[in-house]
């Protein structure tokens, strides 16, 4: 039989064991055509198949006993019909890897591993006149070590989806299932990861490709809406990846504009893929200022490799004009991982912690029905626990207890426990309103919308809805926070100043947090310099301990719980402190726009928009607080030696004068300072002094007994503060002598 030369153009060609042929080939080489039908025989020159592929599969059997992988490399044609008259099978080690382009413009973001290493080993099969295909050529020279029995499952061209197992993973699919559940499923029915005869990925393309093949005829529906919504709202945006093989992904403008709002965390749900559900349908997700779900754009997951997300996540960074947002939540899935990490390098990535604990049950379901209180345990670990060292010490208790520090699920998940356990974000936004939340998904914007029995024709009619429907509640919540006065549990000013600023349902949360300030008294633990440290412990409960740092002058405070780090809530233990400082009202730093009623405006959060004296005219009591502590301080440097003492107080001389002069020379001083020099007020309100009383109107009187009033009342907050303090200074001072006189008659006695 006359033939072409060798060729090498398959030579990158890997051997696909997936065709349908193979299945109804018998493993014991029955149907191959074999003149010897053990399955044990080794190759040798002029043994005879039936066909290439009988010749292509019994070597590939032969191959995973000795252990190495198979590829299909170069093949000659017939000059008489140009058909293929002989094939070369190799050792996937064949050949080596192809060198990196140094002078290549685009570099590859990942380099490839090297698979190559040159190994001979090969078998040539030639067709025979009869028709048969017979061993021209058989070497078995290895240049690398053999895989061993129980690795071999993980070689490529040994990874198989059988038809038996399609039709399995078909089922479970229709069921909810995701890939990990299928893959549960296989192991369990197979006696082992061995046996199952291919890896998750395999299982998880054959999922996306059934996805496809579901979507059919749906996509040119979706492509139909996609255009005409983009021709009814130019803002629309939408885009599909390769043709109409690839995921697909859109945002109208109302989705666009509330993440300019609302766009600083995020929840890429992709509920609808994993479980009780067959779409392949993945929102993005956002809250807004009522606590509701909000959307940022939806896709259709037809393609879940790690390129498709990159490519997914891209897209909607450029529908969201490329604002990154501070925070993500996705499910704990590798490959989404990692997408995320390429495109969203500076946004902290969280894994959904409802998911977590709903794959706890999957993974450790014998635990479970051994222990039946390990699950409550397992959850307060998580979700109640208020330090690092507190987290680490219980987490190992509990491994320790049920027997279970072996547990390669949990291993894993301690290793990633900065994405998933709450003690470890809480120094980021995500818009949870408390830390301790037993589960930190949003609640879906499309629950009760999309089911089991959804499918790509009335997806959109659904999306619809769904989007009506949401719109709907955040108007009818607008109208509840300013229609409907919420209820005022204290006298608190700033409790009123809150009732106004913030919407109703973010109010009720701050409401709450003031309300048990009651319960938590604040110490002083150290006031050196302008930074004052407090100790804040709940009534009854001194194991729990909180630290805040209060800035006097700026009035600045943070936590040691970091509640407004991670939710933008003031927590109670800084609203303790507040009290104890007489802080009567919220300042702009204290308070989060997203969460009040001027969210969607362009209006910057100031202290003129939060109902207070604005930062260049400070009110009365501010500039009694500040001046009261630059005195002390001055008062305290000014004493350490007699000459600092004679510099201080040749300074405080001129200050002195030149605040005289300034007061004299100031062409009007303010209303409420003419108001304390140079008028006087009866308790009637009359004045006693003026000149000419009928010159005045009835509204200047009205105006400077008011101006009257307003100082007043600041003046007594100011006397009253700095009154508060000299007592709790005289109590502490109390204390501390108190304990002397105790350590001195302890002293004596001994």
């Amino acid at each position: 039989m006359e033939s072409e030369p060798l060729n090498l153009e398959n030579d990158a060609m890997e051997f696909d064991m997936g065709s349908a042929e193979e299945d109804n080939l018998n493993a014991s080489g029955e149907d191959l055509g074999l003149q010897c039908s053990s399955s044990d025989l080794e190759p040798y020159e002029g043994m005879e198949f039936e066909s290439e592929q009988a010749a292509r599969i019994f070597y590939n059997s032969y191959a995973r006993r000795v252990g190495f992988g198979t590829r299909v490399s170069a093949y000659r044609r017939s000059r008489r019909d140009n058909s293929i008259s002989t094939r070369q099978l190799v050792c996937s080690k064949e050949g080596f890897n192809p060198r990196p382009d140094n002078g290549a413009q685009h570099k590859p973001k990942r380099q490839r591993i090297v698979s190559r290493v040159g190994c001979k080993a090969h078998l040539t099969v030639k067709k025979q006149t009869s028709g048969k295909w017979a061993i021209t050529k058989f070497i078995k020279d290895y240049n690398h070590e053999l895989v061993p029995p129980d690795q071999v499952h993980l070689i490529r061209s040994h990874r198989h989806v059988s038809g038996p197992a399609r039709s399995l993973i078909d089922t479970l699919q229709a069921a909810g299932l995701g890939a990990t559940g299928v893959m549960s499923v296989l192991i369990k029915q197979s006696g082992g990861v061995n046996n199952v005869g291919f890896t998750k990925v395999d299982c998880q393309n054959y999922m996306n490709q059934s996805r496809q093949r579901t979507l059919g005829s749906g996509a040119h529906y979706i492509f139909e809406y996609l255009k005409q919504k983009q021709a009814e709202d130019p803002d629309f945006f939408y885009a599909v990846q390769d043709g109409s093989s690839g995921n697909i992904f859109w945002a109208d403008s109302t989705s666009r504009k509330n993440y300019s709002y609302f766009g600083d965390t995020v929840t890429f749900d992709t509920t609808y893929r994993t479980h009780r559900y067959r779409v392949p349908f993945a929102p993005f997700i956002g809250v807004n200022h009522h606590c509701q779900p909000v959307l940022f754009g939806c896709a259709l997951l037809l393609n879940e490799s790690e390129s498709s997300f990159i490519w997914l996540f891209e897209n909607w960074l450029a529908a969201m004009s490329g604002c990154h947002p501070i925070s993500i939540t996705s499910d704990h899935d590798r490959i989404i991982r990692s997408a995320i990490l390429d495109v969203f390098p500076g946004t902290r990535h969280r894994f959904c912690k409802s998911n977590i604990f709903r794959e706890a049950q999957e993974r450790l379901s014998h635990s479970l029905q051994s222990f039946p209180t390990f699950e409550a345990e397992f959850h307060k670990c998580v979700n109640l626990t208020e330090t690092i060292a507190e987290f680490e010490l219980c987490w190992g208790s509990l491994l320790g207890r049920y027997n279970l520090i072996d547990d390669e699920w949990l291993q894993s998940m301690y290793d990633a426990r900065q994405h998933w356990v709450p003690v470890y974000l809480r120094d980021t936004f995500f818009g949870d309103t408390s830390i301790a939340k037993t589960s930190d998904s949003t609640n879906s914007f499309f629950d009760g919308y999309i089911d089991a029995s959804t499918n790509i024709h009335i997806l959109m009619s659904q999306y619809e809805k769904a989007t009506a429907s949401r719109h709907e509640k955040e108007v009818k919540a607008e109208y509840d926070t300013i229609n409907i006065a919420p209820i005022l549990k204290t006298p608190s000013p700033m409790e009123k100043q809150a009732a106004n600023i913030y919407t109703r349902e973010i109010f009720l949360m701050f409401q709450q947090e003031l309300m048990e300030t009651l319960a938590y008294p604040a110490t002083v633990i150290n006031d050196a310099g302008s930074d004052v440290i407090y100790q804040v412990v709940k009534f009854g409960e001194d194991h729990k301990v909180h630290y805040v740092q209060y800035n006097v002058v700026e009035k600045k405070a943070s936590c040691s719980c970091q509640l407004f780090d991670f939710s933008g809530i003031l927590c109670r233990h800084i609203l303790a402190v507040f009290r104890v400082k007489n802080v009567l009202r919220l300042l702009s730093h204290n308070v989060l726009k997203r969460w009040t009623r001027k969210a969607k405006s362009d209006v910057v959060l100031d202290e003129d928009k939060l109902g207070l004296p604005s930062s260049h005219n400070d009110s009365f009591t501010d500039r009694f607080e500040k001046l009261s502590l630059e005195t002390t301080n001055y008062v305290k440097e000014g004493v350490d030696s007699k000459s600092v003492y004679l510099v201080a107080m040749d300074a405080l001389c001129e200050a002195s004068k030149k605040v005289a002069a300034a007061m004299c020379g100031t062409p009007a001083q303010p209303l409420s300072q003419d108001m304390n020099k140079e008028k006087e007020f009866n308790l009637n309100g009359n004045q006693t002094d003026c000149d000419d009383p009928s010159l005045l109107s009835q509204d200047e009187k009205i105006k400077e007994l008011t101006t009257a009033m307003v100082y007043a009342t600041e003046t007594c907050e100011a006397y009253r503060a700095k009154l508060l303090s000299i007592l709790r200074e005289m109590e502490e001072q109390r204390l501390r002598i108190s304990l002397k006189v105790q350590s001195m008659r302890l002293n004596r006695i001994t």
